[in-house]
């Protein structure tokens, strides 16, 4: 029982060594997080255009067909743009707060 056990945290000592060398890779991680945030910016920004895109012809269709619900449509529209472009700027406070 104890060769088995010595050998498992001889195991867990080698596999576990390069732990101690990420001082020297941490240079290397900065340069990717510019990168990645362009990535995810963009994702972003084609989400919610396609989001907005999206309800605004639902509303502009809802409004042709039924003029008389036009201003509760509206309220509704800009209600779901506001939430949908805060998708937007949370990704930008995220970026803005991991690149600085």
């Amino acid at each position: 029982m104890n060769v088995k056990l010595f050998l498992i945290l001889l195991a867990l000592f080698v596999f576990a060594s390069p732990i101690f060398a990420q001082d020297a890779a941490k240079e290397s991680h900065l340069q990717w997080v510019a990168i990645t945030s362009g990535f995810s910016m963009a994702i972003a920004s084609a989400g919610c255009g396609l989001a907005q895109a999206k309800a605004t012809a639902a509303a502009a269709e809802g409004m042709g067909r039924n003029p008389g619900a036009a201003a509760a449509i509206r309220f509704a529209l800009l209600l779901g743009l506001v939430l949908i472009e805060s998708l937007a700027l949370y990704t930008l406070v995220i970026i803005f707060a991991k690149v600085t």
